[in-house]
Order: structure tokens, then C-alpha cells, then sequence
């Protein structure tokens, strides 16, 4: 059974609750997250949402339970007006732009997806559905809500009533939504004359003779709507209620609070028992998305090809950058934020380097010093056990490789620790690091020639202050320190650190 207690803060109750199973008992778990609608590149707010459940994934995974994943691929009925419901589908509209097949825009873009999430080190989850791939379970769930009394079809076209549907389930607790602000803020756009009221949802689509991607079905030619496909899949493959589902905040209306009502309309009870939202990515207090092209794509981070872009940023300190925030709070993003990203990611990885190194022979006699480090040993856990707070997280294993650094310089007395508590320091750190949030020693990277270099140079100043001549080796630690080469001069020798 699981070793760990995980608290879970849940939009639904908007409160944190202690994450219990729906099948009281098991470690099996299911967890559906909204994946990517693949009709242009994956950018900054794709990563959030997948780094995001992959470390919640990765975390359950360590501590016991046994996870199914779902992340889905929107390759159809996604709208351009995502409120409404209405305009072209954006994936047709990307292939009549460039004249292919829609499935080319699809595939292109789940290959470059998935290329960009291989970069990020974010896991491949254990099922990968497609719209596409379940139109099938989408009319058969559509016929469900038919014959509850919640649906209604007006010339080919399937819209939820909502009218019917609030009578007996209440609607708008996720996102705190009321119908009446959903007709005050609705437009008279194509097909709503044919609703029974402007709030009502579709659930199929008669596709005009034009329409690309379109499906037999019990009402004629049509499509699914957007919200369906989540509904459909997430009941085919984790059954009714699952445990967790997650995606961006900006899903919660209208989406999420659609899969609530097609559940309820279909099987009669809620679809799921905790909802996870992660925040944006923001650029001048702006969401950064595709729909507002505000956005960077991760190639052109991976790259530095964008006006924005002081440099390239590697995938470990993208990943690094979205882990320093917790994921219910945004990232505005700066080359400032990344460069000091791009740094603590360094010194993470150079205490990890350190720690795989350390050979103590230890006799345990320092009790002030093993409880310290149990302690902070301890805490990585109260930290991710308290909702996957990465960013407390993080300030816990800098506090850990400062002790590893101290133990290197001899600052702090290595052979104090006894083994047990050495042992937990290097199994707790390198899993923290390398498993759970899902950080990798970076190659190619000029680390090991710059610590060549300065090592050449510290070698050189060594040999000054041997000659005692203290101008050139003040000269050599003062104007490395203004480029952010600090020399630490002990005992032991003389290390250096990078500012």
C-alpha cells in the first residue's frame, strides 16, 4: 500500500482534501488529464499542464500506487469559439490552409508534441486516446443522455438541454457559472436559432456538405462537439467515478463543467472524485496561448529563434523554471526568471554530481547534524505530500545541497553523519532530483571544459599567492568575480561557485 499520505487541493470543493481512492482499499488508481487539440506547435502553456500531472504522476507512482494515465489527443470538433460552439473546427481550418488532409495537420503535430514532451522528460502516459478513434463511444454516450430526457436533436444536429438538466442536477460548481450569466453573455451566432435556449451545448453537429471531417450517425452526417470526447473516453477507460482529473484552469468553463453535465446526463452521477487545475503561463499579465499569439513554442525556447528570447533555454530549465512555481499559481515569464532558473538547475545538478562522489567513513557522532538533515530529508515529502508543492520541494533539496557542498569543502563533517542517515540523504536527494520531478543531468552542455578552465585558473592564482605575489591573485579572484566566478579560499584548498 502507499507509503506516503498525499493532500490534493480540489477545484471542485475548493478545498485540500486527503487523497482517498475511489475504490477504498486499492492502490489502483485512474487519472484523465485534457491533452493537446494538435493543430499548431506545442508551446510554454502545453508544458505547464504536461509537466504539471506528470509530476503528479511520477509522485504517486513512488510512493505506491499504481496509475493509469489517460491524456487525450483533440483531433476534432474543437471550435473555434470554444463558448459558443460555433466557427470553423480548427484543425479543418489549419488543413484547408494548407491544403492536406486534416489527419496530416494531426499527425505532424502529435510527432512534434510528442518530440517536445520527450525534451521536457514529461513521462508517455499509460493510454493515449484520440477523438478520432472513439466516435463510436461518443454517439453511444450522446443516445445515454437521449434517453435520460437531457438531449434533444433538431435537424441532425444533438444539443444537451440544460433547462432539463438543472432540474434535477445543479450546474456550475466547478467555475461558479450560472445559466444567467451564460444567456447574458451569449451572442445570436450560427446555429442558435435552432436551440431552445442560446445556453445549451452541442453534443453533434449536422455538418454542412463543405464540412472536411464528419462521421455517420443515428442523426445524419455530422461531428462530435469538443466537450464529448473527454466524457467518452475517460468512462471507457477508468469507468465511473475515477479518481483524478486535471488539466489547464482555463478548461474549467466551459469544458470540464460539460464532461460534468454529459456524465451526469449520461450515467447519472458525477465523473469524477478530485479535479486538478493547473495555472498559466503568462506573458505581460496576458495567458500566453496560440488563440492570442502571445505565444513561444517550445522549438523556438529550445532554439532561442524568438524576438523575446535573449538565448536558447534547454528542456531541464524550462522544466526547472515550471517546478519553482507551485501549479495552481501563474509564471510570467522573463529571460530574467530563466537565467536564474538556468542556475539553481546548475547547482542541483553539481550537488547531485558531489553527492554520487562522497565516500564517507562514517560513525554517526554529530546527533545535531543527522537530525538536521533527516529533517530536511523528511520535509521533501511533507512539501509534495501538501498538494505537489514543487517549489517547497526545491527550497528543501537547496538547503540539502548546501549541505553536500559544505561536506565536500569540509565545512561540515562528513564522517559526523551515520550511515543510515548518509544513506537517506543520497537515496532522498537522487530520487527527488532525478525521479520525482523528473529533472536529468543535461549532456553537451560545456560544463566539464568551464570547470577545467577555471580549475587551469585556480591552479594559476595557486601559484601566485605560492610566489606571494598578492596582486596577481587578488587581480585573478576580483575580475572573476565580476563575471559571477566566486573563489572560496579555506583550509582545504580553494573551491569556487557560479552567482
Amino acid at each position: 500500500m502507499p507509503s506516503q499520505k498525499v493532500f490534493i487541493y480540489n477545484s471542485l470543493t475548493k478545498e485540500k482534501e486527503e487523497f482517498i481512492p475511489v475504490n477504498e482499499g486499492t492502490d489502483k488508481i485512474g487519472m484523465y488529464v485534457c491533452g493537446p487539440t494538435v493543430y499548431g506547435d506545442p508551446h510554454l502553456g502545453h508544458a505547464r499542464s504536461a509537466i504539471t500531472f506528470d509530476i503528479v504522476y511520477r509522485y504517486l507512482e513512488y510512493v505506491g500506487y499504481k496509475v493509469r494515465y489517460v491524456r487525450n489527443i483533440t483531433d476534432v470538433g474543437h471550435l473555434e469559439d470554444e463558448l459558443s460552439g460555433t466557427g470553423d473546427d480548427k484543425i479543418a481550418k489549419k488543413a484547408k490552409l494548407e491544403k492536406v488532409e486534416p489527419m496530416e495537420i494531426v499527425q505532424r503535430y502529435t510527432n512534434n508534441y510528442h518530440f517536445a514532451m520527450d525534451e521536457l522528460n514529461v513521462l508517455r502516459p499509460s493510454i493515449e486516446p484520440s477523438a478520432t478513434g472513439h466516435i463510436i463511444e461518443q454517439i453511444e454516450t450522446i443516445q445515454k443522455i437521449i434517453e435520460q430526457g437531457f438531449a434533444y436533436e433538431v435537424n441532425g444536429s444533438v444539443y444537451f438541454d440544460m433547462e432539463a438538466y438543472t432540474k434535477k442536477y445543479k450546474y456550475g460548481e466547478l467555475s461558479g457559472k450560472v445559466l444567467e450569466e451564460l444567456q447574458s453573455g451569449s451572442r445570436d451566432l450560427d446555429g442558435q436559432s435552432e436551440k431552445r435556449a442560446p445556453f445549451d451545448f452541442a453534443l453533434w453537429k449536422h455538418a454542412k456538405p463543405e464540412h472536411i471531417m464528419k462521421w455517420s450517425s443515428p442523426w445524419g452526417i455530422g461531428f462530435p462537439g469538443w466537450h464529448l470526447e473527454c466524457t467518452a473516453m475517460s468512462a471507457k477507460y477508468l469507468g465511473v467515478p475515477f479518481d483524478i482529473h486535471g488539466g489547464g484552469m482555463d478548461l474549467q468553463f466551459p469544458h470540464h463543467e460539460g464532461e460534468i453535465a454529459q456524465c451526469q446526463g449520461a450515467h447519472g452521477k458525477a465523473p469524477v472524485k478530485y479535479w486538478m487545475h493547473n495555472n498559466m503561463v503568462t506573458l505581460d499579465s496576458q495567458k500566453m496561448a496560440k488563440s492570442k499569439g502571445n505565444f513561444i513554442n517550445l522549438d523556438e525556447m529550445f532554439s532561442g529563434n524568438h524576438k523575446l528570447l535573449e538565448k536558447a533555454y534547454s528542456p531541464m530549465t524550462i522544466r526547472f523554471f515550471m517546478l519553482q512555481s507551485h501549479y495552481r499559481s501563474t509564471i510570467d515569464f522573463s529571460n530574467e526568471a530563466l537565467q536564474a532558473a538556468e542556475k539553481g538547475l546548475k547547482r542541483l545538478l553539481n550537488a547531485l554530481s558531489i553527492l554520487a562522489k562522497l565516500n564517507p567513513e562514517t560513525n554517526g557522532a554529530d546527533e545535531a547534524l543527522n537530525k538536521e538533515i533527516e529533517t530536511l530529508c523528511t520535509k521533501c515529502f511533507e512539501y509534495m505530500n501538501d498538494d505537489f508543492n514543487t517549489a517547497q520541494t526545491l527550497a528543501a533539496l537547496f538547503d540539502l545541497s548546501s549541505k553536500i557542498q559544505a561536506f565536500d569543502n569540509k565545512q561540515l563533517p562528513l564522517e559526523g553523519l551515520s550511515a543510515a542517515t548518509f544513506g537517506r540523504l543520497k537515496q532522498t536527494f537522487s530520487d527527488f532530483v532525478l525521479i520525482i520531478l523528473g529533472i536529468k543531468p543535461e549532456e553537451n552542455t560545456g560544463d566539464d571544459k568551464l570547470d577545467q578552465l577555471i580549475n587551469w585558473v585556480i591552479e594559476l592564482r595557486k601559484g601566485a599567492r605560492a610566489d606571494k605575489d598578492w596582486a596577481l591573485s587578488d587581480k585573478i579572484r576580483d575580475e572573476l568575480a565580476e563575471i559571477g566566478i566566486l573563489l572560496k579560499d579555506s583550509k582545504e584548498g580553494t573551491s569556487y561557485s557560479i552567482d
